[in-house]
């Protein structure tokens, strides 16, 4: 059982959670248009058998196909919107503007990274460590993992 975290976007982060609710991968991908989104969002989930969760930050058109996707293969499929898992992530301090919270969303999912054991990255793009959180809060909601580990509290 896996969940799979999205930061929607025609320049998507991506992580995937394993049923232990440690993190195994995170990316940033850019697909450049709808047409292409749609061609790698099967691609993608046709990738990951053990997908049960699907987990997105955003709405509009791009949601939709990752959503049209996810039901037609069965996941549980929630859209959530960024105060949701910034609420519970981070303090009111450090998302008081949106630029405010994309900065501090790095380095708890860096912290996520370390936890998890998943390889560290080079550079890491907003989107990938905001994916990263919206995972995070993801397992904790599917029940993967019973609270937040102390090495990830505020």
């Amino acid at each position: 059982m896996s969940l799979l975290a999205v930061d929607l976007g025609l320049r998507t982060g991506l992580a995937l959670y394993g049923a232990d609710g440690r993190l195994i991968w995170y990316r940033s991908q850019n697909f450049g248009s709808a047409a292409r989104l749609r061609r790698a969002v099967h691609g993608l989930l046709h990738t990951l058998p053990d997908l049960r969760w699907l987990v997105m930050e955003g709405g509009g058109n791009l949601a939709e196909i990752w959503e049209k996707e996810g039901n037609r293969r069965g996941l549980e499929v929630r859209r959530i919107g960024a105060d949701v898992w910034r609420r519970e992530l981070l303090w009111d301090r450090e998302q008081r503007t949106g630029a405010a919270a994309k900065h501090n969303a790095d380095p708890l999912a860096r912290r996520v990274i370390d936890w998890s054991g998943a390889p560290r990255p080079t550079s890491l793009r907003h989107d990938a460590a905001e994916a990263i959180l919206i995972g995070l809060w993801g397992v904790l909601h599917a029940g993967l993992l019973p609270a937040l580990p102390p090495d990830l509290r505020r």
